[in-house]
């Protein structure tokens, strides 16, 4: 128990199907009547934005305007230009529909709004400023990974710099989170599989950080049990409705305990190889996290332990001696690793993405120790065990 802690939990969380169909139901309620449809061009192609408009309408509403071209990694140009869409055809509400991009970029078209400004760059610092007059806001995640739609944290390029900045603030969190299983049956497997190690990854490190609390353990862990149970179902039928809800509640639960606990280590290494080697996410966070949960075992034994029970249920944790449980715990991880390996090629190894150079390992592991998820990881780690964990795991 820490002397001290602070959980901000999600805004209204709306799960199952035909959650889109309260979309309506929930603007009118937060004062909405002329919302702002935020999305990209994949998931107009993909049909996932007509199922929004069509649900949307089925409640007798509809979108006063939409911006659906926002890129993989979006920009403060993006926000800029968003938020100044907004005030010309006088919208009342957002609605982002996709993945961490979409919703990190309507929390920045939030905030630039809030704050009564023109610049998302004027909004540095937004951890201390004032709550201001907040847009309603509605998140519908297509992706089960990121869980930008519980979490306090949204990540927007600054293109002038070459830099990702990171603003944190609890006024960024949506006032509702629609979870329609719809949103994510036509995922590819390759992509369901690291999202969902990314899930993964965010509640094993929410769960064993230094800054972790009784509320971020209680959601990291039943995000643990929701992933080992339901990933493999999810990426070898992706049209199991049951599976991709149970994934999209992991993702959920993950967000919000790692955005109230923090991370690690394997999130710092990984944000350095995004930006030294543009290494996908989920592939990092995958590659990393049994190598790196080794690595911490010494600080972290008891800990590991007990996430067995969420990891492998309550047969195998209560039939394996205690002393052993931590060992087992990554042996279950890896195991889950090998078998999305098989079943759709997810890469185990650096070399095998195809991404990395052995003559990047001293950029990453430099980006790396300057990475804040390294100050909260259980053990300390410098230049020389950062090269060396990037070795283990080339």
């Amino acid at each position: 128990m820490p002397e001290y802690y602070e959980f901000q939990l999600p805004g209204k969380i709306l799960s199952g199907d035909g959650a889109l169909e309260h979309i309506p139901h929930e603007l009118e309620g937060l004062g909405s009547r002329r919302p702002l449809l935020l999305s990209d061009e994949g998931l107009v192609k993909a049909g996932a934005v007509d199922l929004v408009k069509g649900a949307v309408a089925q409640g007798g509403g509809a979108f006063a305007a939409e911006f659906c071209r926002i890129p993989a990694d979006s920009s403060i140009l993006v926000v800029n230009e968003i938020a100044a869409l907004y005030r010309e055809t006088g919208c009342d509400g957002l609605v982002a529909v996709g993945g961490g991009s979409v919703i990190d970029t309507a929390k920045g078209v939030r905030m630039v709004l809030a704050q009564g400004s023109g610049d998302l760059l004027q909004n540095a610092g937004c951890e201390v400023l004032p709550r201001g007059e907040q847009a309603p806001f509605v998140a519908v995640p297509t992706t089960s990974g990121t869980g930008s739609e519980a979490t306090l944290v949204a990540v927007v390029a600054n293109p002038a710099a070459h830099v990702k900045m990171e603003f944190i603030s609890y006024y960024l969190l949506p006032d509702a989170a629609v979870l329609d299983p719809r949103m994510t049956a036509t995922l590819p497997p390759r992509i369901t599989a690291s999202t969902g190690m990314d899930t993964l990854c965010h509640a094993i490190e929410a769960a064993s950080c230094l800054q972790r609390n009784p509320v971020s353990d209680a959601f990291a862990e039943k995000a643990i049990g929701l992933v080992s149970s339901n990933l493999m179902r999810a990426v070898e039928k992706g049209g199991d409705r049951a599976a991709r809800l149970a994934m999209a509640n992991a993702s959920l639960l993950a967000g919000a305990a790692f955005s109230n606990s923090m991370v690690g280590l394997v999130h710092a290494i990984g944000h350095a190889l995004g930006g030294v080697c543009r290494l996908a996410h989920g592939d990092a966070m995958n590659i990393l996290l049994p190598t790196v949960m080794e690595y911490n075992l010494e600080k972290c034994e008891a800990r590991y332990g007990e996430l067995l029970l969420p990891l492998a249920g309550p047969t195998e944790y209560a039939s394996t001696p205690a002393p052993q449980r931590a060992k087992t715990a990554i042996c279950r991880v890896r195991a889950l690793q090998a078998a999305l390996n098989e079943a759709c090629g997810l890469p185990m190894t650096l070399s095998a993405t195809g991404k990395v150079r052995r003559e990047d390992f001293e950029a990453v592991a430099q980006r790396a120790l300057n990475d804040g998820a390294m100050i909260v990881n259980p053990r300390q780690a410098d230049l020389k065990n950062v090269l060396e964990l990037l070795e283990r795991v080339w």
